[in-house]
């Protein structure tokens, strides 16, 4: 896009018009208004809003430098607002001609108190990644990928709320010095090459070194258990860690297990996760922990459940969903044969380990109040 671009709404947040343009390029933004519009939302507060008519006018923003509009026509068709379209705005009392994205509107007029609340944080943590992916990936194929942006971007807001350090070192990362950062590989997955320094136990700092991230998402993971029957469900369908390390068997028994999407808690993405992959109702939740997996080189960060449920008396069924390419088999056994498989070694996926391991532990206070 090379013509002028009017923003409005969600694009038009001054806190990311700066992330995307930098300050000059918001101070050479000009206030403007498109007549005869309002801006409207889906219901339960999108992340994106859109333009709908009405007998108001949409407060905005006018970019004319060629690179800023080619800038946020990428963050426009990423986000799916739509191929651009002319309007007529009021510039000062004057007429101005440009180009706008109709956006995603609803039913529901959008405040930008209520959204910058919600999602302001959120959004500004994807637009530095998606600002960093601008000359590696075209907007069309980004958008493909958002929900990954976000989810990474969402894992990174909670990890800045930390656990307690009553043992380890209260060292917080901002004394870590980073000399430098670069997307290393943006497919699906991203990766992150740092050099930093970092302070020593001994008080200094250690000598420049250069890591290697794996920039993965949280994900929650349930282990389906009916105290009434005492049985399980485990999930198995094939995976490529197995299948990259050369294992004879590149099919995995598992919890059910899910990436979180921006805006869901743990909790919500363990019941949809089991919906979806083993059509299960959760009566109730009882977690087990919270943990990185891989933490020497991935920010992969796990939420570990045990579900509470009625399982059927189908002992075999499949799931998942057809539209992520989903291949799964659901097992519904006994506790005992449960057991066994961390005796045999067949059950040779962390997650699953720990479950049974937990379940174990707590299998006769769960079946006493059954």
């Amino acid at each position: 896009m090379t013509g002028p671009v009017f923003v409005y709404g969600p694009l038009g947040w001054g806190p990311l018009l700066r992330a995307v343009l930098g300050q000059d390029g918001l101070d050479r933004a000009r206030i403007a208004y498109l007549p005869e519009h309002e801006v409207t939302a889906q219901s339960g507060a999108p992340l994106m809003a859109g333009l709908s008519p009405g007998t108001g006018r949409v407060e905005g923003w006018l970019v004319s430098e060629c690179d800023a509009a080619a800038r946020l026509a990428y963050f426009a068709e990423a986000f799916g607002m739509g191929a651009p379209t002319p309007v007529t705005l009021d510039l000062a009392g004057l007429n101005a001609e440009a180009q706008t994205f109709p956006g995603q509107p609803g039913p529901e007029p959008w405040h930008q108190g209520g959204w910058a609340n919600l999602w302001g944080d959120l959004i500004l943590t994807a637009a530095a990644e998606i600002t960093e992916l601008m000359t590696r990936i075209p907007a069309a194929d980004l958008g493909g990928r958002l929900q990954m942006v976000l989810s990474r971007a969402s894992a990174r807001l909670a990890a800045g709320r930390g656990v307690p350090a009553d043992l380890r070192s209260v060292t917080e990362a901002s004394q870590v010095d980073e000399i430098a950062s670069d997307i290393s590989h943006a497919g699906y997955f991203l990766s992150r090459d740092y050099t930093l320094r970092h302070p020593r136990f001994d008080g200094s700092m250690s000598a420049p070194m250069r890591r290697e991230v794996f920039v993965a998402t949280d994900a929650a993971l349930v282990l389906p258990y009916d105290p009434v029957t005492d049985r399980v469900l485990l999930v198995e369908q094939f995976r490529m860690g197995p299948y990259g390390r050369g294992d004879v068997r590149p099919w995995m028994l598992e919890p059910v297990a899910g990436r979180m999407d921006a805006g869901e808690t743990a909790e919500q993405t363990a019941r949809r996760e089991c919906l979806e992959e083993a059509g299960l109702e959760l009566r109730a939740l009882e977690t087990i922990s919270s943990h990185y997996c891989t933490p020497g080189y991935s920010t992969e960060y796990f939420h570990l459940f045990l579900g509470l449920c009625d399982l059927p008396a189908e002992t075999v069924g499949q799931g998942g969903l057809a539209s992520e390419q989903e291949d799964i088999r659901t097992h519904i056994i006994g506790y005992e044969r449960a057991m066994a498989l961390l005796e045999s070694g067949e059950a040779d996926n962390g997650p699953l380990i720990l479950s049974l391991m937990w379940l174990e532990r707590e299998r006769a206070r769960l079946r006493a109040s059954a």
